[in-house]
């Protein structure tokens, strides 16, 4: 398995901020991390492991990109104000600059689709949603989809505008919700053992529906709970059946 890393200052964020990339070609999938995480996490972990039957045989192409959450929601020194900017220059920086990139080493009709588990799950989803004119898909594992979850009573219009469970209801741009409708590939996976938040998911699903968005969602038995050894077995599981 091909395996290439790069990196560049991200006029976004103002700092450098490396990419790995697995594979040759096929539909571009975004590796978000969960929590504090790196742009390594998804390998340590085995994921990048157990998908390489997939990105060998061409049907997908990995990005795996550092979060920033440690400089925004999860920064317990941080004027809140100052936490949502900060989520918005992450939004920027895979938006105007990540985006390009995969776009510069696969092809202009490559298909591409976040992923993400835990706090990369919201993350994914909410960049899919926002942009659904340059990003074709979402993978959601074990996310929760509110973001006052994460900013401790903090409220201002960029909480709004990054929280799909408040957001979607009211998206009745036709121009971005048919992109959103035009998807095959908006999944919504979690677990119902510990830590994770299957109600929450399925709020949200009926929040999709409401909207007229197909998704295929799944909540998975009480034995799966909010870790690795779950999306160890989600992801696999959906791009072989899915993708």
């Amino acid at each position: 398995m091909q395996k290439q890393t790069t990196s560049w200052y991200s006029p976004s964020l103002k700092k450098e901020m490396p990419i790995a990339t697995y594979g040759h070609f096929g539909t571009a999938i975004l590796l978000i991390p969960t929590a504090g995480a790196d742009y390594q996490e998804y390998e340590r972990f085995r994921i990048i492991d157990l998908l390489s039957p997939f990105i060998n045989e061409g049907r997908i192409k990995v990005y795996s990109i550092d979060s920033i959450n440690k400089e925004s929601w999860l920064n317990k020194e941080m004027e809140p104000a100052h936490k949502a900017i900060r989520h918005n220059d992450f939004n920027s920086y895979v938006y105007n600059e990540v985006i390009p990139f995969i776009r510069t080493t696969t092809s202009n009709d490559t298909l591409i689709t976040t992923c993400g588990a835990s706090l990369g799950a919201f993350h994914a989803m909410n960049l899919f949603l926002k942009r659904p004119d340059i990003i074709n898909g979402v993978i959601s594992m074990s996310g929760v989809y509110d973001l006052t979850e994460y900013t401790s009573g903090f409220w201002d219009d960029q909480v709004y505008f990054n929280s799909p469970m408040h957001y979607v209801p009211n998206l009745n741009d036709e121009f971005y919700l048919n992109k959103i409708k035009a998807s095959h590939h908006i999944h919504l996976y979690t677990g119902s053992g510990a830590y994770e938040a299957p109600d929450a998911n399925r709020k949200f699903s009926q929040v999709l529906w409401d909207k007229g968005i197909w998704h295929d969602f799944k909540v998975w038995g009480p034995d799966m709970k909010h870790d690795w050894p779950t999306w160890e077995a989600m992801l696999p599981h959906i791009i072989r059946e899915r993708f």
